[in-house]
């Protein structure tokens, strides 16, 4: 073979391994981590949650489209979803499992795996529902954060009769969908709840559940009402302050996002800091800490919000003593 020949087929085949060497080097490159984010409610009404998720992601170096992916689950208050949607979660191979709105969530995505870790942000008890081991050692592959916001009922209920001293009938709105939360509110009411108090539970689950569970309010002879500390309440947040201005009725509500929109009365931990807080946890797990070793985060302070705009639009003076005790007036 002539020498010109073999040079000519030397430089294709340099040529075709030059054209074929980009494709292996990207090949060989690690994909993009991909985090699943389960979430009960909709995007549309828990935008600003998932804002503060990705927030606390950001603050351990992780940034959507640059170097992680997020993969968004809605339930849109259909808990029956939550498994197949964690399942799906699971076969796309998340890296870390984010189970945002409830404990329904975050036990569906602990029955999908018992190996990809999984971040948790509701307000119940982790330990009583069988999530965790401890709080200071979870175990397993489950750690995230809790707002406590369901152990102090009592407080709330306390505060809300330092308002209306006369009440004597109470409603606490539930979400029928979430027995655990339920029960647990229950129990803490029914620990400190002082003799002569009348409390009844007020399950909802849809728009038409809670414009009617309103319309009952006069027939039920209720003073005051005590909102529980769920998602549902808070993606719906506008139909309920709209119905409390409406049928002028006395509400404190389980974090300060309801006073800031217009709700008469807050006591309780922040929504929008549980959300950045699992989105920390998330990043630390991305970078390589294990779940077992993270101590389920739990508040430090809880905030007394009072919206006296709304108190004199429903008439009611708020007592001195109330007012002093206020993290925030708003007025």
């Amino acid at each position: 073979m002539r020498f010109d020949e073999l040079r000519r087929r030397e430089f294709i085949t340099l040529l075709g391994a030059a054209a074929v060497w980009p494709l292996a080097a990207r090949a060989q490159q690690p994909a993009t981590p991909v985090i699943g984010y389960l979430d009960a409610g909709a995007p549309e009404t828990s935008a600003r949650l998932a804002a503060a998720f990705r927030k606390g992601l950001a603050e351990t170096g992780y940034a959507e489209g640059r170097n992680v992916a997020i993969e968004y689950r809605w339930a849109r208050n259909e808990y029956d979803r939550l498994p197949e949607m964690a399942a799906d979660l699971v076969r796309r191979q998340a890296i870390v499992i984010a189970a945002m709105g409830g404990t329904p969530t975050a036990l569906a995505a602990k029955a999908a795996t018992t190996t990809i870790p999984i971040e948790f942000g509701f307000g119940g008890d982790p330990v009583q529902t069988g999530l965790v081991a401890s709080l200071n050692r979870p175990g397993g592959n489950i750690t995230g954060v809790v707002t406590m916001n369901v152990e102090v009922a009592a407080k709330r209920l306390g505060l809300l009769h330092e308002l209306v001293p006369g009440a004597t009938r109470f409603a606490v709105l539930v979400n029928a969908s979430n027995s655990a939360a339920t029960s647990l509110t229950r129990d803490a009411l029914a620990i400190a709840a002082p003799a002569g108090w009348q409390i009844e539970f007020l399950a909802v689950s849809t728009n038409r559940d809670l414009s009617a569970t309103f319309a009952s309010f006069a027939q039920k002879h209720v003073d005051a009402v005590m909102v529980a500390p769920e998602l549902l309440f808070v993606s719906r947040r506008v139909q309920l302050l709209t119905l409390a201005a409406r049928h002028a009725v006395p509400i404190i509500y389980p974090s300060r996002e309801f006073a800031e929109a217009g709700g008469l009365m807050s006591y309780g931990s922040s929504f929008t800091d549980m959300h950045r807080q699992v989105g920390i946890y998330a990043g630390r797990i991305l970078k390589g800490e294990k779940p077992a070793d993270l101590p389920v985060m739990q508040p430090t302070t809880f905030e007394f919000v009072i919206n006296l705009q709304t108190a004199q639009a429903l008439g009611i003076d708020v007592p001195s003593t109330l007012l002093a005790r206020a993290d925030e007036v708003i007025e």
